[in-house]
Parts: C-alpha cells; structure tokens; sequence
C-alpha cells in the first residue's frame, strides 16, 4: 500500500508556500509514496454551485485559499528524488492545452519522469467565467483537451482543429520524460456516469474520492469501478490496465490511526493500493509535517 500526502496549496497552510521545498524533502525521508496538489483558482462570493452540485450553493471556507498548483509541483520535483509528483485533480477544461502541456512537459522533465497529471470537469460555473470557456460544454472541451495533450505530448510539429479547441500548426520539440505520453487519470464525482465512460474509454487511471470517516464507501467505490470495466470493455480496452487513486479528505478531528485504519479496510475491500491524503483544516506548516510523521509512523509500527 502506498500512502502520499497534499502539498502546501490550500487554505491555511497555503500561507507557508515558502516551506514547500522542506516539506518535500521531509516527506519523501518519511517514506511518502508521493506528494499531491489540486486544483482551486477562486471562490466565488455568491456562487452559483456548490460542492454538493445543482441546488447547493454552499463552498467551504478552507477553499478560499489556494496556491498556484503549477509551481508548487515544480518546487517539489526539484526537491525530491524519488517520490511520485501528482495532480488530483486539474480542472482541465479551463486551461488552454498548450500551456497546460507546457507546464506540465516542464514539471516531469524536472522530476525526471515522476508526474502523474488528473484531470477534472470541475464544477464551479465562475471559475469557468474568468477563463473564458463556456461552463454547460466544459464536457466536450474536456475530451478535445485530451486529444490535444496527447497530440503536444508526442507529435513535431503539432497542430489540432476541435469544436472547441484550435491549436495552430507549430514546433513542439519539448517532450515529457514518460514515454509516449504521462499517463491520463481522470477523476469522476459519485453517479457521474459521462465521467466514468470517459475513464473507461480513454483513461489511463481512476481518480475517486473519500472522506474520512463520514463518506468510506467500498460498495460504492466498486459499483463504480465496474462501471468503468464495462466502458473500458466495449471500448476494446482491458480494464486491469486502469488504475486507481483514491483520494483521502479527514475530517477535522479524524485522528491518525482513524484515519489509517480506514485506509487499509478501503484497501483490503476494493485493492485500491495507492492513496492520497489531504487535511484542509490544518493550521500551520507543522501540523501537516506532523501529520505526515504519526501516519507513516503508525504504519510502520504495523
């Protein structure tokens, strides 16, 4: 089983970013499999969706803040060796294809091969109001981001013509470390249905979701994962070649064997292996470096 953590990018301890390099380093000594980012650029005052979808308008407050996930996985390619440097998840839709490619061709050439990028549809309509890009298409715009990714990640020159996505004929000499491409994980939202076909479909991994210890679902979890195997199945695919992440949200107030215990009971029931934990509630710098040392040492201690 392997256990990674979220790097400085939300809420409090996004006021610390100067210590991302340490935290980096002290996490890979630790034993972190792998360190995480995701993916906030604003909160809108009144938004018009919430966390909860359609009908809920209500965003936590730990979301208000969050530090540029680009730069912080630089940071910590430079700083590290050996851990694996992921996005869970990118709001993919809203960025143009070729910075994103850019961005992200930079941050594995950095880490020499570490980068695994998720990409998500998002859910937040002014997100996709200040970028430009129409919120009710981001599906679409999602799936033609794909295809030009992997168009920029192995094509010179590279061009690409989409109904929502124009990337003029160009040099495109810089390439990723990972042959042919970094790996495509994609997260999907409980009963997503359009967003499981499209893991199935075209996915490398799975992206999903818990919260510690109010929303451990496996049943739920496996429901899903074999949604996905049908999709990946009709698409010709083999659905043991898509792998999964799962994304661990605690609780305030989850203490650290809560938590673990949890973890390996998820493990044990769907053979989830890889997990990243984020705590949002944290206050400081040294309550994540603290949480980072209790888990691995809970774990080692067996």
């Amino acid at each position: 089983m392997e256990i990674g953590f979220a790097l400085p990018y939300l809420n409090n301890v996004a006021h610390q970013v100067d210590r991302t390099a340490e935290f980096a380093r002290e996490a890979e000594k630790a034993g972190a499999a792998s360190l995480w980012v995701g993916d906030r650029n604003f909160v809108a005052v009144n938004p018009k969706i919430g966390v909860g979808g359609p009908g809920d308008t209500t965003v936590p407050v730990e979301y208000r803040t969050a530090a540029d996930p680009f730069v912080l996985l630089g940071v910590a390619a430079a700083a590290t060796e050996r851990v694996t440097l992921g996005a869970h998840v990118l709001i993919g839709p809203i960025y143009a294809p070729v910075q994103l490619a850019r961005s992200l061709t930079t941050i594995d050439l950095i880490s020499k091969g570490r980068l695994i990028p998720g990409f998500g549809v998002g859910w937040a309509p002014e997100e996709f109001e200040a970028a430009n890009v129409e919120f009710t298409k981001r599906g679409a715009r999602m799936n033609e981001m794909l295809d030009a990714m992997e168009l920029l990640w192995t094509t010179d020159p590279v061009e690409y013509h989409g109904s929502h996505i124009e990337i003029p004929l160009q040099y495109a000499p810089l390439k990723p470390v990972q042959k042919p491409r970094p790996p495509f994980y994609i997260g999907a939202p409980t009963g997503a249905r359009i967003a499981l076909k499209r893991v199935g479909e075209r996915a490398d991994g799975w992206m999903p979701a818990c919260v510690v210890p109010y929303f451990v679902d496996a049943e739920g979890v496996l429901a899903q994962r074999a949604v996905i195997d049908n999709f990946a199945t009709e698409a010709g695919r083999d659905p043991s070649e898509i792998d999964t992440i799962m994304r661990v949200n605690i609780a305030e107030g989850t203490s650290v064997p809560q938590m673990v215990d949890a973890i390996k009971s998820l493990s044990a029931r769907t053979g989830i292996e890889h997990f990243m934990v984020e705590s949002m509630s944290l206050p400081n710098m040294d309550a994540l470096l603290d949480l980072v040392m209790e888990t691995m040492s809970y774990i080692e201690r067996g």
